[in-house]
């Protein structure tokens, strides 16, 4: 317990350092929402990539990687491809270029400004304030379960204790606090990460040992036993990718791999860093580091996820989500069982860095989202930017606190981190990745185009989340309650379509909408053009 203590406040009080750094040096509107656009590249890197991978990347998809094995890891592909090199070289890029141009300080005002339409800011901010606590509730969960299971405190009192640090981080020192506060997060989870594998491969006998191992498991019979139910589902073992056209194929493949994979792309909170940058040629020199920085996290964490089936069978006989009793618990169980005391109070903090890294984006993405882009931009609120930003950034983080202790009472067994996450990024790919791309590359794409992909993508994606696809429509009780079931399409000749998550449909059409509105308005010579606008507040 006193490494933990000593830890924690040793890594509060930086924390708490850096914010007042950032409250210091916060002078305008500018300043408090993107850094007064002139942070180093290599601390845009580490902020991106500390903002991107979170507790629900190493607990949540850590946690999965232990249940189904190493395909993960496609997703460190994706993550590496689409949420590095192409997001910061396609997009990273124009976004810079075009929101420097514009004035812009935040996503929904970047789309507001580009296409000349109030509609699409409010639209935006208020979407994001409503389902962006989803993700960051699945960020404090994984946060909260770590401590409270290592340190064998209660789960709420834990909650409360992270939700009350996490507002006096960010909503005390706006941007700049949470860019230098990324960048101290950033270092400290590559080095917790670089010992845990070097650790854990040395427990094991070596790479060639442990992999060996965990091939060998499936065949073992007591473990076969456990595997039963997996199996059934198409699970074909930890070094294998499941049965084609499986449910748990559906699931790696759409939900946890193409939702966050490609929904990268169009999130808010990481596609505003790009405009924290002086120049495109900042963010060439951000892709090496960016890149690196991902594998190592994601490539550990679903690498150590799978291999600590092999250390919980040789220590206890079980797999490691029959030992750690939920798909969430399994990467804080390893920790506690199998490294030394003194890392467990290390590592704490870096799952205490990961986290808060990321919350912190949330919240203040939520905050501007109510505060500047719908209370102050929409409605025409007369009270100061920062001013509604700061209380907004306090209303999401209670929202999303109260999300987090609701989803404490939810079957242990479901891996309620990865589905809150790749929920919230298929959401935002099928609401705006195709405006996106059209406000980057098409210079007149029309507006009434932009509003009918955004608009169909976001119906689309909800109504399938809420409705169709049955893990997170079973997670989140709105069909069941209505309709006594976990699933609309359970049970009859499309039942196929409750394993198929919202982003193979709802993009898709999101894209088409688009084009189809864009033909359509065009053939009409009804293109209302969106210029280039300009001016900030």
């Amino acid at each position: 317990m006193i490494y933990i203590v000593i830890s924690l406040s040793v890594y509060a009080v930086i924390m708490a350092g850096l914010a007042y750094i950032g409250f210091k040096r916060t002078k305008n509107t500018s300043d408090y929402l993107l850094a007064g656009k002139e942070i180093h590249p290599i601390i845009m890197a580490l902020s991106y990539g500390a903002t991107f991978i979170s507790t629900s990347a190493i607990v949540g998809f850590g946690g999965a990687a232990g249940q189904f094995g190493l395909g993960l890891l496609w997703l460190t592909v994706l993550n590496i491809l689409v949420g590095v090199f192409i997001a910061f070289v396609l997009f990273g890029k124009k976004t810079r270029e075009i929101g420097h141009r514009l004035g812009t300080n935040t996503m929904p005002e970047f789309f507001a400004r580009r296409f000349n339409s109030k509609f699409m800011q409010g639209y935006a901010g208020v979407l994001i304030f409503l389902f962006m606590p989803i993700y960051a509730s699945a960020v404090l969960k994984g946060i909260v379960d770590y401590v409270s299971k290592y340190a064998g405190a209660s789960f709420n009192v834990v909650l409360i204790i992270v939700g009350i640090l996490s507002a006096l981080f960010v909503i005390m020192g706006g941007l700049k606090g949470i860019m230098y506060a990324d960048a101290f997060n950033g270092t400290l989870m590559f080095a917790g990460m670089a010992f845990l594998i070097i650790f854990t491969y040395s427990m094991l006998g070596g790479i060639t040992d442990a992999h060996t191992a965990l091939a060998l498991l499936p065949s073992m019979p007591d473990v076969a036993e456990q595997t039963a139910g997996l199996v059934k589902g198409g699970f074909a073992g930890w070094t294998s990718m499941p049965k084609t056209g499986t449910p748990v194929w559906w699931n790696i493949v759409t939900t946890l791999v193409a939702g966050v994979g490609i929904g990268v792309l169009a999130q808010p909170q990481l596609s505003v860093k790009f405009m924290t940058v002086k120049s495109g040629r900042e963010l060439n020199r951000a892709v090496l580091s960016g890149g690196i920085f991902i594998l190592f996290m994601t490539g550990v964490a679903f690498t150590v996820g799978a291999l600590s089936n092999v250390a919980f069978y040789n220590a206890t006989g079980q797999i490691a989500i029959q030992a750690a009793g939920s798909n969430d618990g399994i990467i804080p169980a390893f920790i506690k069982f199998f490294l030394p005391e003194w890392f467990g109070g290390i590592f704490l903090v870096v799952l205490m860095a990961a986290g808060i890294s990321t919350l912190n984006a949330l919240v203040h993405t939520m905050g501007t989202a109510l505060g500047r882009d719908f209370l102050k931009q929409s409605l025409k609120l007369k009270t100061e930017t920062i001013k509604l930003t700061r209380i907004s950034m306090g209303i999401g983080l209670l929202i999303s606190v109260l999300l987090t202790y609701l989803s404490s009472k939810l079957d242990v067994s479901m891996a309620i981190i990865a589905i809150g996450t790749s929920l919230f990024f298929g959401l935002c790919a099928a609401t705006f990745l195709p405006t996106y791309i059209a406000a980057l590359y098409i210079k007149r794409f029309p507006k009434k185009a932009a509003v009918a992909s955004m608009v169909a993508g976001s119906a689309t994606d909800l109504f399938w989340l809420f409705f169709v696809h049955e893990k997170t429509a079973g997670s989140l009780q709105v069909c069941n309650l209505l309709f006594d079931t976990t699933s609309i399409v359970k049970g009859t000749s499309l039942q196929t379509l409750a394993m198929v998550d919202a982003i193979v449909i709802a993009l898709p059409l999101s894209f088409i909408v688009a084009l189809v509105s864009w033909a359509i308005i065009g053939n009409n010579k009804e293109a209302e053009g969106a210029g280039l606008q300009t001016g900030a507040e």
